[in-house]
C-alpha cells in the first residue's frame, strides 16, 4: 500500500516530511524532556538525602537487592542497558516501556544509596523505551521509528544535561561508529532544544564550567595536546576493559543476582570506608560525583582519584546496579587529565577540561559529539587544541568502547568498512 509520501510528487513530499518531523520532534522534545526534568530532580534530591543522613550508605546491600527483583517481577532480567537502545535505533528492535519507570527508579535507588554511577546513560534509555513506545502506537514505519527512538535519546539527555548540541549529535553517531544518521538531523535538533527548553522552563541550570588558562595555539601545545591525546586513549581503553570485566567476574564467583547485588553493595561500603583511612569524611565516590569534576576544572585533584573513581563505578554497576557511566568517565577524564597535564607543560585546569572531552571520545567512538561538548562545556575556548587531543584519543583508543552492542562499521585506521562490534 502506497502511503502518502509515496503519492505526492518529490517537490510536495518533502515540506510535508519536515512539517510531520517537526511536529513529532515537538512533541517528543515536550514529553521526554519533562521526563528527563522530573529525573534530574528525583537523583538531586536522592543525594542531598543520602548527603544529609550518611548512615544511608549502610542500606547499599538491600538497594542493590531491590533494583535485582524490581527487574526480575517486571520481567526484565536480561535487561542489558543502553545497548538495548542502540539495538533498537539499528535494527528497529522494539524497546519495552516498562523499562522507563525500571531505569528511573533503579537509578534513582542507586543513588540514593550511594552507589557510584551516573545518569545520563540512564537518559537515554528514558527517553528512547519512551519515544520508541509512542512511535509504535503512531504506527510508523521501521525507518521513522528509529528516527523518533533517536529523538527520544536527544530530549532526554538535553534536559538533564543542558547541551543539546551534543546529545542531538551522539543519538546519531553513538550507534554506529563511522556512520552518521543524518536523516534524523533536523528532529533530533528540534527535539534536543525543545527539550533543554522545558528543563530551563523548571529551572534546571545547563552544565558550564568556567575554564582557565587556554593556552594559544602553536606547534607546541599542539604536541602537547597529542601527547595527552595518548594518555586519554589508554585511559579510554582501562576504562572499557575494567567495566566490561567487572559483570564477567561477579557472574563467574557469584551467579545468583540478587545475592551479587548485595555483596556488590557491601564492597562499595568497605570501598568507602578504606578511603577514609586516608581522607577521613569524604564520600566523592560515591554517587556521580560532580562536585569533585568541578574541582578538577578548577586545577585541584588527587593524583587517585581518577583509579578509585573507575574501582567503585565498575563494582557498583557489575553487581547490578543503574545508571549510566558517562559522568564516570566525565570524572575519571577530569581527575586524571588535571593531575598529568602540568607533566606535559599545559595548565591543571585545560588537562582537565581536555580530559573530560577526549576520555568521553575514547570510550564513545563520538568525536563530532566530543566537539560539541567542549563547546557547550566550556564555551569554545581552545577548540582546535581539543579537537586535536580527541582525535587523537578516537584513533589510538582502538576498537574498544563502552557498549558492546555498538557497531565499528568503518576502520579507525583506513577508510575500509569492518562491521565489528566494540570490544
Amino acid at each position: 500500500m502506497n502511503t502518502l509520501r509515496d503519492r505526492l510528487p518529490n517537490w510536495a513530499g518533502q515540506p510535508v516530511i519536515f512539517v510531520k518531523w517537526l511536529i513529532f520532534a515537538c512533541l517528543i522534545g515536550l514529553i521526554c524532556g519533562g521526563v528527563g526534568t522530573l529525573f534530574h530532580f528525583a537523583i538531586d534530591a536522592a543525594a542531598e538525602l543520602r548527603g544529609e543522613y550518611p548512615w544511608i550508605l549502610w542500606l547499599l546491600p538491600a538497594g542493590g537487592a531491590l533494583i535485582v527483583l524490581l527487574y526480575r517481577w517486571c520481567g526484565m532480567e536480561k535487561d542489558r542497558g543502553t545497548n538495548f537502545v542502540l539495538v533498537a535505533v539499528r535494527e528497529n528492535e522494539p524497546l519495552r516501556l516498562r523499562t522507563a519507570p525500571l531505569i528511573f527508579a533503579a537509578t534513582v535507588i542507586t543513588h540514593l544509596v550511594g552507589g557510584s554511577s551516573g545518569r545520563e546513560g540512564a537518559a537515554l534509555q528514558l527517553g528512547g523505551s519512551i519515544s520508541s513506545k509512542i512511535g509504535r502506537w503512531m504506527g510508523l514505519d521501521d525507518k521513522d521509528s528509529r528516527v523518533i527512538t533517536m529523538c527520544g535519546m536527544s530530549a532526554a539527555f538535553s534536559a538533564l544535561f543542558g547541551t543539546p548540541l551534543a546529545a542531538a549529535v551522539f543519538s546519531m553517531e553513538v550507534v554506529s561508529v563511522g556512520v552518521m544518521y543524518y536523516a534524523a538531523i533536523v528532529p533530533c535538533t528540534i527535539a534536543s532544544l525543545v527539550g533543554v527548553g522545558v528543563a530551563a522552563s523548571f529551572g534546571v541550570p545547563p552544565t558550564v564550567y568556567d575554564l582557565t588558562g587556554v593556552p594559544a595555539l602553536s606547534i607546541v601545545t599542539a604536541l602537547q595536546c597529542v601527547g595527552m591525546g595518548v594518555l586519554f586513549a589508554l585511559l579510554s581503553i582501562l576504562f572499557c576493559r575494567v567495566m566490561h570485566a567487572a559483570p564477567k567476574l561477579y557472574n563467574k564467583f557469584i551467579p545468583r543476582p540478587v545475592l551479587r547485588a548485595a555483596v556488590g553493595g557491601a564492597l562499595v561500603i568497605a570501598l568507602t570506608y578504606l578511603v577514609w583511612l586516608w581522607n577521613p569524611g569524604t564520600y566523592d565516590y560515591n554517587g556521580a560525583g560532580a562536585g569533585l569534576i568541578a574541582q578538577a576544572i578548577g586545577g585541584q585533584a588527587r593524583p587517585e582519584a581518577f583509579l578509585l573513581k573507575i574501582l567503585f563505578t565498575a563494582v557498583t554497576l557489575g553487581a547490578g546496579f543503574k545508571g549510566g557511566e558517562i559522568v564516570p568517565v566525565f570524572f575519571t577524564g577530569a581527575t586524571f587529565g588535571c593531575v598529568a597535564a602540568p607533566f606535559l607543560g599545559l595548565p591543571a585546569t585545560f588537562g582537565a577540561a581536555l580530559g573530560m572531552t577526549a576520555v568521553f571520545c575514547g570510550v564513545t567512538n563520538c568525536p563530532m559529539t566530543s566537539l560539541f561538548l567542549a563547546y557547550e562545556l566550556f564555551g569554545g575556548q581552545g577548540l582546535p587544541l581539543f579537537a586535536l587531543s580527541c582525535a587523537v584519543a578516537y584513533m589510538l583508543s582502538g576498537y574498544y568502547g563502552l557498549y558492546s552492542e555498538q557497531k565499528i562499521v568503518y576502520s579507525k585506521f583506513r577508510p575500509e568498512f569492518i562491521d565489528k562490534k566494540a570490544e
